[in-house]
């Protein structure tokens, strides 16, 4: 079936026509069913890259486990229809197809709800030679025909580039969903990252945030970070498309390890510096959990590196520095910074107001914040700032507050545990 629109315009029609042998009937109850299975899922997270090579699907499955991890409900659903990875990087073999008989169940492992076509395939070495139409057609039956149940996340690993599977899935969730992109420091990456930030605006597929991963080696005897490549591309494409960044994950030889075992990396090493990063990318997803889903707004096109506008930043303080207690901190600093340039244009430092719950969300966001730096926060904190559209970074050192602005600016802000996880 051929496609006659755009394919970057979101009111396509192909993928909902009927596919060869489906009549309208047919295609109608299809919608509804998968609008009925979709609506029983919180939060729809689809992980996309750029380019192939970037450990999209490594931050996929570690990313689902590190959730299911902190006692979300979680399914994982592999679209990649050429090159399935998941199945190895769970160690999960091939099985014939299970039912209840109305609807197929996915594998579940550790309280891991898994789909791949990669399970279905007798042979793994046998490649997969599809045209787009029978893709979109895979991708369909995943989502309408496979009982996921009540799910606070599903997480999508999609096939690197723009093509026929992001396209389809994000089309078929439609509203609701959102995008975690990652990436490597090079330029070569973030120029692709670009695309994908520019794909994800004009399907207005809201992104969650960018992850830079292979950033830097961490030495297994020594643990020290030692920069491979070059360093914070990721957060300047962040930061010029206005988007969050969401941290740095270095070249660890324990994940290629953990991959090839088939055993999920955060689960094995869960005590490891590498882990913590982990840990911290998915903190802001985690606060996504006591807020209900609700449409996004149309997002604006995208801004030109020089059109980026000026961020606030607010980090608590005292005596001139971060403290840990957010909460009962008696003053902030607010810094405005220029994401283009990275440069701070105004700190102002002001009184916090009387300690009232609820209260820290809206009066930040009154004061225009986009982005707190503290030492901790307790996940209810964190999802009240993220209804406020205000990206909380946790586990900050106590250092100045033009220090931690400028590396946050840069990719170069080092976090460690959440000093406040109440």
């Amino acid at each position: 079936m051929d496609c006659p629109n755009s394919p970057t315009d979101h009111h396509s029609p192909c993928v909902a026509a009927p596919l060869p042998g489906e009549n309208a009937a047919e295609r109608d109850e299809g919608i509804a069913l998968r609008q009925r299975r979709l609506g029983r899922i919180a939060h729809k997270i689809i992980v996309l890259s750029g380019k192939g090579g970037v450990g999209k699907s490594t931050i996929g499955v570690n990313l689902a486990v590190a959730i299911a991890m902190a006692g979300r409900r979680v399914g994982l659903l592999d679209v990649d229809i050429h090159g399935p990875s998941i199945p190895t990087m769970l160690n999960l073999k091939p099985a014939p197809l299970r039912s209840d008989g109305h609807s197929l169940l996915p594998v579940e492992i550790g309280g891991l709800k898994v789909m791949s076509i990669g399970l279905l395939l007798d042979n793994r070495d046998a490649p997969v030679i599809w045209r787009g139409p029978r893709k979109t057609a895979m991708i369909q039956q995943f989502l309408q025909d496979v009982e996921w149940g009540e799910l606070d996340y599903l997480i999508i690993d999609a096939p690197p580039g723009t093509g026929d599977e992001p396209l389809s899935v994000c089309q078929l969730l439609g509203d609701g969903a959102r995008a975690v992109i990652v990436t490597t420091p090079q330029e070569v990456a973030a120029a692709d990252v670009r695309k994908s930030l520019n794909f994800c605006r004009q399907l207005n597929l809201p992104v969650l945030g960018v992850v830079e991963n292979m950033s830097g080696f961490a030495c297994p005897h020594c643990a020290q970070v030692t920069d491979i490549f070059s360093r914070g591309g990721g957060a300047a494409i962040a930061a010029k498309f206005a988007v969050p960044f969401l941290g740095r994950i270095p070249i660890d030889p324990a994940i290629a390890m953990a991959c090839d075992e088939g055993t999920p990396f955060i689960h094995r090493f869960a005590d490891s510096a590498t882990a913590n990063c982990l840990k911290t990318i998915i903190s802001p997803i985690l606060a996504l959990t006591d807020t209900a889903p609700t449409p996004e707004p149309a997002a604006a096109p995208a801004p030109t590196p020089t059109e980026a506008p000026p961020m606030k930043i607010a980090i608590p303080i005292a005596n001139g520095r971060l403290t840990p207690h957010f909460g009962h901190c008696a003053q902030f600093a607010l810094l405005e910074v220029d994401p283009a340039t990275q440069n701070l244009i105004q700190k102002t430092v002001i009184d916090a107001p009387p300690h009232e719950p609820g209260l820290l969300p809206r009066w930040l966001a009154g004061h225009g914040v986009g982005v707190i730096i503290a030492g901790g926060m307790g996940q209810r904190a964190q999802s009240l700032f993220a209804e406020q559209r205000i990206i909380v970074r946790v586990g900050a050192p106590a250092e100045t507050p033009e220090a931690l602005a400028l590396a946050f600016l840069d990719g170069s802000l080092q976090t460690g545990a959440n000093a406040c996880d109440h």
